[in-house]
């Protein structure tokens, strides 16, 4: 449904079932936490509390990745919008669109400010950005996407020459296989003129990759035992998350940092929204996400393999992370 909101220049368009759940969150929960390896979608993460954590771990002195990635994005902004010469910039998961910004400063210096559109699960969030955007980018116009970019690309609204972000290597959390899916599904709804910005954390040492996922606040931790407070508030569940332990480590033959919920002591959790009960043996995990790290040519042939093309490879000084310009193929 559509939702006008005051100011007019702001509009949200809702297309989750329940604004105050997740909507397959029941599913996804039964599945992952009666198989034989248990699993949560990391999705589940970013209610407002868990939305909040990761706004503080960007600003951790181990987690270099959304400074590295916005300082390579204030480098190159002004090329990227004079190449592509967008109207429209539609960001997946934009969080508090503080990237979002180092776009939309250029576009605004190229005379080319038209309209931002993120596409995210958190309508308060949302809300309370596209407030901030309108008072920063006079004449900006803000056409919001309440829902999952996994589920909702149709949804996204067409205009004059796109510009789509993907940015935080949040690309990193899905396995080869739904990433390609993903890239295609996008690649089909963008139009001649459109253009994708891909982020990606590139590889470099286990020490400092477990260092960004471990770091000394201990807000990674809570950001992971999140999810369980998330089942417990929506499914009536049990579970004690501080008997769960955060694990993350890199899995150099994967090229992944692997992030779970280990627990502590044996006990028993009950999902009442599910009428489940469930066991856990000390020491039994839970996996939670998955943070994929790249190359230029792993970047290159997971985008080949999502019908897209390569057009354009930036990337810091010191090779922490790629930015990725894309179009259609």
């Amino acid at each position: 449904m559509s939702i006008e909101k005051k100011p007019r220049s702001i509009r949200i368009d809702e297309y989750l079932e329940d604004s105050g759940a997740l909507p397959s969150l029941a599913d996804d929960v039964r599945r992952g936490l009666t198989a034989t390896s248990k699993s949560l979608p990391p999705k589940y993460f970013y209610d407002e509390r868990g939305s909040r954590l990761f706004e503080q771990i960007c600003g951790t002195p181990e987690y270099y990745l959304t400074r590295t990635e916005k300082a390579l994005l204030e480098s190159v902004a002004q090329r990227i919008i004079a190449r592509v010469r967008p109207r429209d910039l539609v960001e997946l998961g934009p969080g508090s669109a503080d990237k979002a910004r180092v776009l939309l400063d250029a576009m605004q210096r190229a005379g080319s400010l038209g309209r931002y559109i993120p596409v995210d699960v958190s309508p308060e969030i949302v809300q309370s950005s596209a407030r901030a955007l309108t008072q920063a980018y006079p004449g900006l116009r803000v056409q919001a996407v309440i829902g999952d970019f996994l589920q909702h690309l149709d949804k996204i609204p067409g205009g004059e020459r796109r510009l789509v972000i993907f940015l935080g290597s949040t690309i990193g959390n899905l396995e080869h296989g739904p990433a390609v899916a993903f890239l295609r599904h996008l690649a089909e709804a963008l139009e001649p003129g459109d253009a994708f910005l891909l982020g990606t954390d590139l590889v470099k040492s286990p020490e400092m990759l477990e260092a960004a996922y471990n770091d000394s606040q201990g807000l990674t931790r809570d950001f992971n035992r999140n999810i369980l407070r998330v089942i417990n508030r929506h499914l009536d569940a049990d579970f004690q998350p501080e008997r769960f332990r955060h694990v993350a480590f890199f899995n150099a033959q994967r090229q992944r940092v692997e992030s779970y919920l280990e627990s502590e002591v044996e006990q028993d959790v009950s999902i009442d929204a599910l009428d489940l009960r469930l066991r856990f043996r000390k020491g039994e995990r839970i996996h939670t996400e998955y943070s994929q790290k790249y190359t230029r040519d792993s970047v290159e042939e997971l985008l080949s393999d999502g019908g897209m093309e390569l057009l354009d490879w930036f990337t810091d000084p010191k090779g922490w992370f790629g930015l990725a310009l894309a179009q259609r193929r």
